[in-house]
């Protein structure tokens, strides 16, 4: 199942506008209609160890760092959400949506709990979300 932006399917990054960061999804359990709201980043920052030739390149120029920062691809391609219900689904009955696009980390953070909020997905039965930042639960509604 692939995703969807504005009715057309994107398959790579490049079929997304340029310099985004990460997006706002909807994953929808066709057969119940039940969904969830969450972000996903496209990209992020690997710690990785330095190798003895990387380190040999620093003689002289003082302590060699021990660690480099790579930035690697993210599972966005397979990623359907982080809920059980959703994990534990078959694949073939769910859809999934890009909703909206962010150019940033805060932006992104920012656009989930917007999105969260004003659907009430704490409140709505429909939503499988059970939480917002970790703060608000879906219990303290009941």
């Amino acid at each position: 199942m692939e995703w969807t932006y504005k009715d057309k399917q994107i398959n790579e990054i490049s079929d997304l506008p340029e310099d985004v960061f990460g997006f706002i999804y909807q994953t929808t359990h066709t057969p119940t209609g039940k969904k969830y709201i969450g972000k996903k980043s496209l990209m992020y920052n690997l710690k990785k160890k330095l190798g003895k030739k990387e380190k040999a390149l620093w003689e002289g120029k003082g302590r060699p760092p021990t660690f480099k920062r790579v930035l690697k691809e993210s599972d966005w391609k397979t990623y359907y959400g982080s809920h059980s219900f959703i994990k534990d689904a078959d694949n073939d009955n769910l859809t999934r949506e890009i909703i909206h696009i962010a150019y940033n980390k805060k932006q992104l953070t920012y656009l989930e709990c917007k999105y969260q909020f004003s659907l009430g997905v704490l409140e709505d039965s429909s939503y499988l979300n059970d939480n917002i930042l970790g703060k608000f639960f879906d219990r303290d509604f009941k």
